[in-house]
């Protein structure tokens, strides 16, 4: 089973300022790492979104990679086979400052 995806478009702004980062302060080829970790990640959660943690409701689960400090927080939605990224974080920022970005009646 694949899942559709989204993602907020606050989620889509870090992600594109992540990249921009890696790309001006470490090099070209750090930037394209860094995309194809984001993109390896995403095609893991639509092939399998229920595999990692939940950790926050509603039915939010965390995505973490391996070679940058960045994590994923998305909701699986198995009604709609949809799957909705509401932050691209890098890990040193505060905990939960995406978690008002989250519809609650979803």
């Amino acid at each position: 089973m694949t899942a559709s995806y989204g993602s907020h478009p606050e989620a889509h702004f870090e992600y594109a300022e992540a990249t921009n980062y890696h790309l001006h302060e470490a090099s070209v080829r750090v930037a394209e790492r860094f995309v194809a970790g984001v993109e390896s990640a995403v095609a893991a959660l639509v092939a399998d979104p229920a595999r990692w943690r939940l950790v926050e409701d509603p039915e939010i689960r965390r995505y973490v990679f391996s070679r940058f400090p960045f994590v994923i927080y998305y909701r699986w939605e198995p009604q709609h086979e949809r799957v909705t990224i509401y932050a691209v974080m890098q890990c040193s920022r505060e905990p939960g400052y995406w978690s008002r970005r989250i519809e609650r009646n979803a």
